[in-house]
């Protein structure tokens, strides 16, 4: 498992292609500076003179009220100075929503800086909705694991295992059964906001790889609807070696486990791989029950106390005679 780290560098380039900004202020040198913090910062109390370092890390956005703002102060000196503090070395770029156009003094300014600033035509609240989930999925803390990745009824599962215990081979079945593969081998992981999300390296997209066979494209061999780009992380299936010796949970009640990935628990499964087993069908089960259980049904706490309940009534029966 590797370590969290981002996931790349976000270029203030990115932003002006993404979200097809007028450039105002600038040349191409200055379109190479790095966001490092998916956030974004309306620079109100920046303006007013009260400077935090953090938050001029940030993309400025200049609303209509700012812009209400800055026209009011009327001391050259004093707006020089805020202009200065919002174009520093540390602030990646400034966007004015809403069509706006560029202060003059702020103008002047930045491009003696060669400083970056853009136009944009969307409303001040959609822009920086836009600009932090853009920002917080591009700069999202990820790790890898091996494994393959599945969408199963709608559930992201994870096949783990030892290599050589038959994880592809497993994937290539529930293909079969009309399950979508989205990684095999190693899966990339991104949390964004308190969900993890699974995809594949660009290389490996589409790909499975069996012993024997090689490399197999899983969309021309079964269609496109066989793979999906990304799906949650949801469930967790380990393949372990049977073992006759071990002690296992039969009824699957007691001794839930789970694994912690970038900081969030999900439900860790072990399933014993024998020949013989059907475990296409073993994992759809698994699969099923574990929705079930979301859903508020947990069968196995049922049978439990249907155990307790019967067992109950047999002592109270003994009692009586």
């Amino acid at each position: 498992m590797a370590n969290m780290e981002l996931d790349g560098k976000v270029f203030v380039k990115d932003l002006k292609e993404t979200f097809n900004l007028l450039q105002v202020s600038g040349d191409e040198e200055s379109l190479k500076r790095w966001i490092i913090v998916p956030d974004v910062n309306r620079p109100g109390l920046e303006l007013s003179g009260y400077v935090r370092s953090n938050d001029l890390k940030r993309v400025n956005i200049l609303g209509n009220k700012e812009l209400e703002y800055l026209k009011a102060i009327e001391n050259s000196e004093t707006l020089s100075a805020r202009y200065n503090t919002i174009t520093d070395a540390y602030t990646p770029c400034i966007i004015i929503s809403e069509g706006n156009e560029c202060p003059s003094k702020l103008l002047e300014i930045a491009q003696a800086k060669n400083f970056p600033i853009f136009i944009s035509q969307d409303k001040t609240y959609r822009l920086v909705v836009q600009l932090i989930a853009y920002l917080d999925e591009k700069l999202a803390p990820n790790d890898t694991f091996h494994g393959v990745m599945m969408n199963i009824y709608g559930i992201g599962v994870m096949l783990k295992g030892e290599s050589g215990i038959g994880k592809s081979e497993l994937a290539l079945e529930l293909i079969k059964r009309g399950h979508m593969l989205v990684a095999d081998d190693r899966v990339d992981i991104y949390r964004v906001h308190n969900d993890l999300i699974c995809r594949a390296p660009e290389l490996l997209e589409n790909v499975l790889e069996l012993r024997g066979v090689g490399v197999i494209d899983v969309t021309y061999l079964y269609g496109t609807t066989s793979t999906l780009k990304q799906t949650n992380l949801d469930l967790i299936i380990e393949l372990v070696p049977f073992d006759a010796n071990r002690i296992t949970d039969r009824i699957g009640a007691n001794d839930r486990k789970t694994i912690n990935i970038l900081g969030l628990d999900k439900p860790l499964m072990e399933i014993p791989v024998k020949e013989g087993r059907s475990m296409g069908v073993i994992v759809e089960s698994a699969v099923a029950n574990y929705r079930l259980i979301m859903n508020g049904v947990d069968t196995a706490k049922m049978f439990e106390e249907k155990v307790a309940a019967y067992i109950q009534a047999r002592n109270q029966n003994k009692e009586n005679e």
